[in-house]
């Protein structure tokens, strides 16, 4: 990094002026695209274009990664990269419930709604990745005074590509196309044994506040799979949606129907468990195609209804295998 870039770390707080600022000093070196890294060594870097046109240098090996939303953490943990700062998942105090094991000691600096920008500073990135699917993408200006800082992906984007541009950002494009590669096999081995449930409509739920929410629609994880494994949906849960989930009123119930339900909330199997037998209490549910035929599925809702990535898929991948599959 050039002292040039160095030098628009801007102070953001009077916290972490103390922080960033020795930051500032050690970072100044050359000007031939390497400086001095921790130890005194010197760490290479690399420029990429991000979503939105931006051209960031990156640095090469990067050691310690922030992900401001789900996907980017989802995706830097599938590469075996440990954030030393990430977000929380919906609804939750810690990180999503699902990425939890593997996300470590990662400090939550932010949620879906905001960053603590003075938290972020203090941990002394030396790559920031977000996306669109945070209020967070408003503050990339803030953010690039602290540490290189990438916009991986747009609103809506399919979930590949956004994995792919997270890993180039991490410069490791080479693992994401195995990872992906291996989805891929996993899907057509799936498909290739749904036997009567060929072609079968899927509706995909989350329970809150004794009510539905439609998820999954579009090209993210949930919806991307179920369409690549030739399944179908509701009539209201096809095509892009207007957001994350979308309510469903109780006097529309029908609308989520469907010969499978893949039923969840924002938190563990045993979460969307107990919110199912609450559901089964709602005039009308009993009388859904999926509950009379025994075809609901409760799952792992922070996998289901997070914005997601490969970690997430891979459940998702998994529980209409062990579901759908003969």
């Amino acid at each position: 990094m050039s002292c040039a870039h160095a030098a628009r770390r801007t102070v953001l707080t009077s916290a972490a002026a103390v922080v960033t600022g020795t930051l500032l000093l050690t970072g100044c070196g050359n000007d031939d695209g390497a400086s001095d890294g921790a130890g005194g060594q010197e760490s290479s870097t690399r420029q990429i274009t991000d979503a939105t046109g931006r051209k960031v240098d990156v640095p090469a090996e990067p050691k310690k990664v922030v992900t401001l939303s789900e996907p980017t953490l989802d995706a830097a943990l599938a590469l075996g990269v440990e954030p030393v700062g990430a977000t929380a998942g919906r609804g939750q105090q810690g990180v999503s419930s699902y990425l939890a094991d593997k996300a470590g000691t990662a400090d939550v600096v932010a949620t879906v709604a905001e960053a603590d920008m003075e938290k972020l500073a203090a941990l002394q990135p030396d790559l920031i990745l977000l996306d669109e699917t945070t209020a967070v993408k408003k503050e990339v200006s803030k953010l690039e005074s602290i540490a290189p800082t990438v916009v991986t992906a747009q609103l809506n984007e399919d979930w590949k590509k956004a994995f792919s541009a997270t890993a180039d950002a991490l410069n490791q494009k080479a693992e994401a196309e195995r990872l992906l590669s291996g989805f891929d096999a996993d899907v057509a081995a799936t498909k290739s044994k749904l036997g009567e449930n060929a072609g079968a409509v899927v509706s995909v739920v989350r329970w809150q506040n004794k009510a539905p929410s439609a998820v999954g629609r579009g090209v993210g994880h949930v919806g991307a799979t179920i369409t690549a494994l030739g399944l179908g949906r509701p009539k209201d849960q096809q095509g892009v949606g207007t957001g994350h989930s979308e309510p469903v009123s109780l006097e529309k119930l029908a609308t989520i129907d469907g010969d499978w339900l893949f039923f969840g909330t924002l938190g563990e199997k045993a979460d969307s468990a107990k919110a199912y037998a609450e559901a089964k209490k709602v005039p009308n549910f009993g009388k859904l195609k999926a509950e009379r035929e025994g075809h609901v599925v409760a799952v792992q809702g922070s996998a289901w209804n997070s914005a997601g990535g490969p970690l997430a898929a891979r459940i998702v991948l998994d529980d209409l295998t062990k579901a759908l599959a003969s």
